[in-house]
This record gives structure tokens, sequence and C-alpha cells, in this order.
């Protein structure tokens, strides 16, 4: 057991210092968000609209240094649902289910139903939509059903890209983004999603049984799709263009192949580059899909206050991992690196200190952990992470080394090779290894972020005794060691 883990003992009543103790279950309201970058104005962005998650972290204790294990939806989540690092998991894309690889494991929401809570999925909390089901959840586990284009041309270009991935095999989308005109926010998925729970929540106002209500956005994931009031909160003309310089020279496998944005009609299979006209539009687009999803959470956190529920509900907002939006020429995600693995991360719950901040590094791991001691749960034996109360009740504290990423990447002439990433509090180590038997070490990084962080200086001796601690510290990511 790692010295963390020693000094977090799990306890049995709900315990905060100072504010004395509570036997009463604390409900769980669990928000989700696909593809969402930790560039909120809580964040320090102040061109984003986002009130709501503003709100919120006012309320809580907003995380400036969380990371993802995966940056892709499905291996994140399953690799957060089950608090266990990718290695174990096994999941390591987008489509594998959790529950296929880990048909034992103990997941986040199973441990609640356990412990006598009604566990309920909305909107996308794994990428399968019936994952963990009925193990997980007590209900079988739904999703919005709005369109995915509300606009005539949206709803036609859709149509013309059906029909010619029916006729081709290959896939394609309609455009990458849309305005949606004066349509409701139900008219997408995530608005009935964030229906939906409001009745939940509504219901549970007159319920004793403790909730774990888990819900779903999945905006800003592409298409970024938004009702016209959120695109009229940006003006397009002063959105700035994002260097294309690459992020650092000569660095391997840092390029995502934005594969997933080429699915879309509007963008060429075949770019490298995307001019600065789109690159504006898609950045616009992404962040009127932002403040919809902000929205949204808005519509779940005046329902709890008018239930009087968000006195006795811990309220956890996490990013499943981030995204390029035109950052050194990239798109989408699928790297081990900052953009990719960075996401925002806020707790707010009952007797913890309001409108906190903590720069301590920390991972969507830590999260199971975390939730189980802040509802006074028994914490399993084997989770990987290590819970933030801790970090909650002191923001300052001294904390993790280190937080891991990790990504596969294919190599020409060698294969899959496997990228694990270590970020410190100065540096980002990675090391590139052969997925076979041998796990023949391919290539390695380092980046200095207090010196030149568009240069890998692993080449240089003056680092040698670093990067082999760092070195060290990526052989625990595998057994769910701390760094």
């Amino acid at each position: 057991m790692s010295p963390l883990k020693k000094l977090l003992p799990s306890l049995g009543l709900f315990l905060f210092p100072d504010f004395g103790f509570c036997a009463q279950k604390l409900n769980v309201l669990f928000i989700a968000v696909d593809d969402l970058r930790p560039e909120l104005r809580c964040y320090g962005n102040k061109e984003i609209h986002s009130p709501n998650i503003d709100d919120l972290a006012a309320r809580g204790t907003l995380f400036e240094r969380t990371y993802c294990q995966v940056a892709v939806c499905g291996a994140s989540r399953a690799s957060l649902m089950t608090g266990l690092r990718p290695q174990t998991t096994r999941c390591w894309d987008f489509k594998t289910p959790m529950r296929k690889m880990n048909p034992d494991a103990l997941s986040l929401p199973q441990h609640f139903k356990a412990q006598g809570y009604e566990t309920i999925s909305l909107g996308k909390i794994y990428h399968a939509t019936n994952d963990d089901f009925p193990q997980g959840w007590s209900k079988k586990p739904t999703r919005g059903i709005g369109k995915q284009y509300a606009s005539p041309a949206g709803i036609e270009a859709k149509k013309r890209a059906s029909k010619i991935q029916r006729t081709t095999g290959v896939r394609t989308n309609g455009p990458a983004s849309e305005n949606g005109g004066d349509i409701s926010d139900n008219a997408y998925p995530d608005g009935l999603v964030a229906k939906t729970a409001v009745t939940y929540l509504e219901k549970y106002a007159t319920n004793e049984k403790p909730f774990f209500l888990a819900v779903g956005f999945t905006k800003p994931h592409l298409p970024f799709n938004a009702p016209a009031k959120y695109w009229d909160l940006y003006d397009r003309a002063k959105i700035k263009v994002p260097a294309r310089d690459k992020m650092i020279n000569g660095l391997p496998y840092d390029g995502s192949s934005w594969g997933e944005l080429k699915n879309y009609s509007d963008i060429s299979k075949k770019a490298k580059a995307l001019n600065d006209a789109k690159t504006r539009e898609l950045i616009h687009g992404y962040r009127a899909a932002v403040s919809y999803m902000d929205a949204q959470v808005g519509r779940l956190i005046k329902t709890l206050d008018k239930t009087g529920l968000s006195q006795n509900t811990i309220i956890v907002l996490w990013g499943d991992h981030g995204f390029y939006l035109g950052d050194f020429g990239e798109w989408c995600k699928h790297t081990t690196y900052e953009v990719a693995a960075k996401v925002p991360f806020i707790i707010a719950a009952p007797g913890l200190k309001e409108g906190q901040r903590t720069k301590a590094l920390t991972e969507l791991v830590d999260l199971f952990p975390t939730l189980c001691e802040l509802g006074g749960l028994p914490v399993p034996e084997d989770l990987h992470g290590v819970s933030l109360k801790p970090v909650l009740a002191n923001p300052k504290i001294p904390w993790k080394k280190g937080a891991f990423s990790q990504y596969f990447k294919n190599k020409k002439n060698v294969g899959k090779v496997l990228g694990t990433s270590i970020r410190t509090d100065r540096y980002r180590y990675t090391e590139w290894r052969k997925k076979n038997q041998t796990g023949a070490l391919e290539d390695v990084t380092l980046i200095d972020f207090q010196g030149n962080p568009k240069k890998n200086i692993a080449a240089n001796p003056a680092h040698r005794d670093l990067i082999k601690r760092l070195a060290e510290y990526t052989k625990k990511s595998g057994n769910g060691l701390q760094p």
C-alpha cells in the first residue's frame, strides 16, 4: 500500500475536519462531459460563457491540474468507473465495453448500489449505452434521443452523408458544426437528458433512498451543434486562430490523426491543415456547444437548489479528456500530451469550503475512492487512485509527484507502441515501448515547462538522473502504484 493510502483510512461516517459528523448518506450527482477542455471562465478563459459551471466551481473546489488516463472516451471512462488504470482494464479505445474486458470488476456505481443507493445512468456515461447493466445500474441506462442535426440544411446534409456511407461503406457524417437556429434546447439529445434528469431529481426530493444519478452530456463533442442563442454569445471575427507550429520539433507520435473530424462531410479526408475561416467556424461551434452544455448543467443545479437536495448532495463534474482545437495545427485528441490529457474537474459537497482552487496533480482514477470517502462508504482495497479528501480539506497540501496518461500509437515497421507519460510539477516525461512481449524502448521525450516547452531535452546528458527517476515512476503505472 502506498504511503498516501496509509494516510487515508476510509471512514464509517461522513466526516470533515471542523464540520462535525453527519450519519445521513449523501446523494451523488455525477456529471460527465465529453471532449471538454479545461478552458471555462472559472479556469481563466474570459472568452467562454459558462456561468453555471462557474457557479458550481464557486460553491466547491476546482482542480487546476487533473489528467485523464487515456485520451479517448471509452477507455477513459472505463478507467474512471473502475478506479483502475488502463493496463488493468485493458480498455484502450472508444468501442471496447468495460464489462466485456472486466466481468468481475467492482465499478463505482456498483459499489454505491451495494450500499443501498439507487444508481441511474442518463446520457453518455460509458461509451456503450448498456455497459455495466445490471451490475452497476438499478435501471437500464437511457440516452437522449433528440436530433443530431436540427436545421433543414443540417438534416439534408446528414441524409446525403448517410446515403454516401450506405453506397461506399466509408464512414461519413453530416457537417462538423451546426447553428440550429431558433429551437428548443430539448431538440438535441443533451437537452432531453437534462429534462429527464430534472424529473428524477424532483422525484428524489420526496424519496428517502439515497441516489447516485449519473448524467452524461455529449456536447461539446462533434458535431459542434447548438441552438442559435448559444452561437450568438460569440463574435467569430474576434476568435483567434491558434499557431500551427508543431508542439515540439521532432517529437515522436505527438500528433493526432484527427480522423474523427475527417468523418464529417465538410472536412476533406486528405486535409493536413484547415484554413483560418474553417478553423474559426469550428472553434465558434465548439464554444457554442460548451455554452449549450453549460445551460443543461444549470438546469440540474437549479433543480437541486429548488428541491433542497443540494443540502445533502455531492456534485462532481468531470471531462473525459481534452480536445485539440487547431492547437499546433491539430484536431481531436488521441495523444498523451497536455491538450488531450488535461481535463476540467470540480467537486462540491455539503460541509466543504466553497470557492477553493488547487494545483495538486490529480487523476480521474482518483474519483472512485474520493466519492467513497465523501459519502462515508468503505473504500475498496484494490483501487489505483487516491482519495482527494485531504486536498478538499487543504488545497495546498503536498500531494502526488505526478499524473499518468497513456496511449497506443502505430509506428512504421514496428507496429503498435504504448506511450506512457507522466506529468510532474515541472516536466512531462514520455516513453514509447513496443506492444509485443519484449516491450523494447523505442523513444523517450522530456519536456520542461519551466524551460523551453517546445524542445525535447531527453538527449541532454544533464538530465540523465532525472530521466532515470521518471522512468522508474512510469513502471508503477501498470500496477496502480503512485509516483
